[in-house]
Parts: structure tokens; C-alpha cells; sequence
């Protein structure tokens, strides 16, 4: 008599087998499998990942060195929110489908309930020029665009050439340590990107500001993955000002002369050695990254991300003083687990208990991302670790009382 194979995602009745009137000839075996349930049936998992700029993070201070970390947790998230710092990496970029491009001033915005992410499927891009840039420079950034959009398919409208040169500076904070600056024509950046944006409907933007040269010796320590990156501070001011006016998509690329060849220059500095620009990752980026949405002002869809959604959130370990890490880290409603990173030290001293957060201290991303997936799963991370979990403790309504009336 010939077997039937039945392959069954439901639970089997409790004596074991099926039995299939019509098919009368035949002996039954049903072996079922047990999986959790759809995802579609449960929401999604958001996770956010900061790695703020130029405050020197040993993973995630220099050029796209924190790009390898999102990959990792863009496998194990449904959805992970990080900003360029995390995934610019000069001439190097990775797309991954789930991991949404949001510029620093837009996240924290995000952290404190004020907006929303709304993902897109493409962006149209437009592109600023500072007038100071030499016109063989200036050349190579345009030659960067069109190649992203023939071998891309980027979607890029325009560009337009500021109408002063933004005379960019920088400087490193002696209080902190961090670096910074200033741009000495910040109104001609956004006369630019508001002629972009009401002349030709871009709804993204990417900047190419000059930056001063420095000396081989001002960068030695950078180019050997220590100290900090003296540019960043102040490509976030720049980015931050066009964000804040134009609740748009924006990134920075610095134009730079070429260096000069160097031998032993750090793997995770060199991505900034090989090309003339910095600008193909801020494209990429830029395509799709998601629009902004004001909560209050704008109606927001059923696909739009909100603090709320946001599961978890993870941070260097003495970098959790951020207008984001600190609203997520205080937030009233569905507060996400904050997970610091001791391995990732910066230049700050900011951490969770100097700032009274509630926070997993992990030793490193390898741990971070072993949290993030226990805690997806619905899992207490501490019932992963030996002698973790202690006897439940009596909550007395008696002792609630009492303490409530001594507040009073």
C-alpha cells in the first residue's frame, strides 16, 4: 500500500494522525512543522543606531568605519534608522533595502516626537555647489552625478553654484574635545538649496562645500584611525542648517584637494584616499532616503515611522547625550531598550549613569547585536546570561500607598 506525505502547519490532533476519508487506499503520515507566527502578525522591529560625528568613536570616527556594524544589524532588524556618519563611506557605500538614510538634526526630531519618517521609492535630488571650488573640482563632482545616474539610475534634477563662496571653518571644541565650525555664508546655502527646491521640486539635497587644506601633519592621526575626523563637526552644522529650514533630505560631501600617497594609511580612513570626491556614498544615500514629515501639520500613512516605533537604540558607550539618545532614553511612551557599547569609546564622557539613562551595557557589537535579536524574539536579554534572572519580588499595594500619601 503506498504512503501519503502530508506536510501540515497547523498543530496535529491530539491522537497524532490524520485520517483522510478520501483517500480510503492509502496510509497516512503527516509530519508537522512549528514555526512562530507570520511577521504579518506582528509588528515590525525598529531599531536605531548612533554613532554621532566628530567626537573621534573608535568604530564609527573615521571614514564609513560603522558601515560593517549596520550591515550586521540590518540582518537581524526588520527596519534599522541611521544617519550618514553611520553609512558614508566616501567612495564606498552598501545598499540595504531596510535601512532608512536620516540625517542627524531629522533623527533627533524624530527622538523627541516632533517628526515622522515616511519612506519613499526614490528621491528627486538636487545638488549644491559652493563657489569656492576650483573648476577642475568642481568638474569632478559634477562627473560623480552622472555617472550615479547612468550606472545607478539615480534620480538627479539639478544643480546650481551658491552665489558666495561658503567660506567653510573649522575647529576642535577645547571643552570636549569634538570638532566643529561654522560656514561664514550660511544665507547664500540656502538662497541655493531654496532655488533647488522652489525652481526645480527637488525633495532632496546634496552639498558640496570647500574645506580648507590642511597639512599632512594636521591628519597624520586620522589617516591612522586615531584621533578625530577634524571635518565632520562642521559638515553636521551644514546639514543641519538646510534639515532645520527645509525639512528635506540632506548630506554634506567635502571637496578636498586630493592627498598625497601615502603607504600606511589605516583601512578604516582609507576609503577617503581612493577617489577624487566624497560624494558617490551621499548620493546613494540621498535616493531614498526618507522624507520628513512635521506630526501636527502633516497627515501621516500607516507606512510612516514615528518614535514609537523605535524597539531599540544603540549608542557608543560614553555618547549618550544627544538630543535623540536623550528623548529616546525619556520617553513616556513605549521607551526603547538603549543598549551602549563599551568597545566604542569616544572623546565624551557622557555615560548612561553620569546621565541617570537605564541602559544594557554590552562589551561590544558582536553582544549588541545578540541583544537586539533576544529582544526581538520577545526575550528578556537576561535570560540569555548565567544567574540573570532573580526570584520575582512582592510589589506591596500597601507600601504603593504608603509612599504615594509621603509624596503628597
Amino acid at each position: 500500500m503506498a504512503a501519503l506525505n502530508l506536510t501540515c502547519p497547523f498543530s496535529p490532533p491530539a491522537h497524532g494522525y490524520l485520517r483522510h476519508r478520501s483517500l480510503p487506499k492509502f496510509k497516512t503520515r503527516v509530519s508537522c512543522s512549528f514555526s512562530p507566527l507570520p511577521s504579518k502578525f506582528k509588528r515590525q522591529y525598529t531599531s536605531v543606531m548612533i554613532v554621532p560625528t566628530g567626537i573621534g568613536a573608535a568604530i564609527g570616527g573615521y571614514a564609513g568605519d560603522a558601515l560593517p556594524v549596520a550591515r550586521a544589524f540590518s540582518s537581524v532588524v526588520d527596519c534599522l534608522i541611521t544617519h550618514p556618519n553611520v553609512l558614508n563611506a566616501a567612495m564606498l557605500y552598501w545598499p540595504m533595502s531596510n535601512v532608512l538614510y536620516v540625517e542627524g538634526y531629522a533623527l533627533d526630531r524624530l527622538a523627541e516626537g516632533l517628526w515622522a519618517l515616511e519612506p519613499v521609492h526614490q528621491n528627486r535630488v538636487g545638488l549644491v555647489l559652493d563657489a569656492g571650488i576650483e573648476e577642475d573640482l568642481r568638474i569632478r563632482h559634477l562627473q560623480v552625478v552622472d555617472a550615479a545616474r547612468a550606472s545607478l539610475g539615480l534620480s538627479f534634477v539639478e544643480y546650481t553654484v551658491t552665489d558666495l563662496p561658503l567660506m567653510v571653518e573649522k575647529w576642535v571644541d577645547p571643552k570636549c574635545g569634538q570638532s566643529t565650525g561654522r560656514i561664514q555664508n550660511p544665507d547664500s546655502l540656502l538662497r541655493a538649496v531654496e532655488k533647488l527646491v522652489k525652481g526645480s521640486d527637488v525633495n532632496a539635497v546634496a552639498v558640496v562645500a570647500r574645506f580648507p587644506d590642511d597639512d599632512d601633519e594636521d591628519i597624520d592621526d586620522y589617516r591612522q584611525g586615531m584621533g578625530i575626523d577634524l571635518l565632520a563637526g562642521v559638515e553636521a552644522v551644514i546639514s543641519h542648517l538646510v534639515v532645520k529650514h527645509f525639512q528635506i533630505p540632506c548630506a554634506h560631501a567635502p571637496a578636498l584637494s586630493p592627498p598625497q600617497l601615502s603607504t600606511s594609511v589605516c583601512p578604516k580612513s582609507v576609503s577617503e584616499e581612493i577617489g577624487y570626491t566624497f560624494l558617490p556614498c551621499v548620493l546613494a544615500g540621498l535616493g531614498t532616503a526618507p522624507q520628513y514629515l512635521i506630526k501636527g501639520t502633516e497627515i501621516l500613512g500607516k507606512n510612516c515611522i514615528s518614535a514609537s516605533d523605535v524597539d531599540s537604540v544603540i549608542l557608543p558607550i560614553d555618547a549618550c547625550g544627544g538630543d535623540g539618545a536623550l528623548a529616546f532614553a525619556n520617553s513616556k511612551r513605549n521607551r526603547p531598550l538603549i543598549i551602549a557599547v563599551e568597545e566604542n569609546e569616544t572623546v565624551l564622557n557622557d555615560t548612561p549613569e553620569r546621565l541617570g539613562i537605564e541602559a544594557v551595557r554590552v562589551s561590544n557589537y558582536w553582544e549588541a547585536i545578540g541583544v537586539v535579536a533576544a529582544h526581538k524574539a520577545g526575550i528578556n536579554p537576561d535570560s540569555l546570561r548565567r544567574d540573570r534572572i532573580k526570584n520575582i519580588q512582592n510589589h506591596s499595594l500597601l507600601e504603593y500607598h504608603s509612599r504615594t500619601m509621603l509624596k503628597l
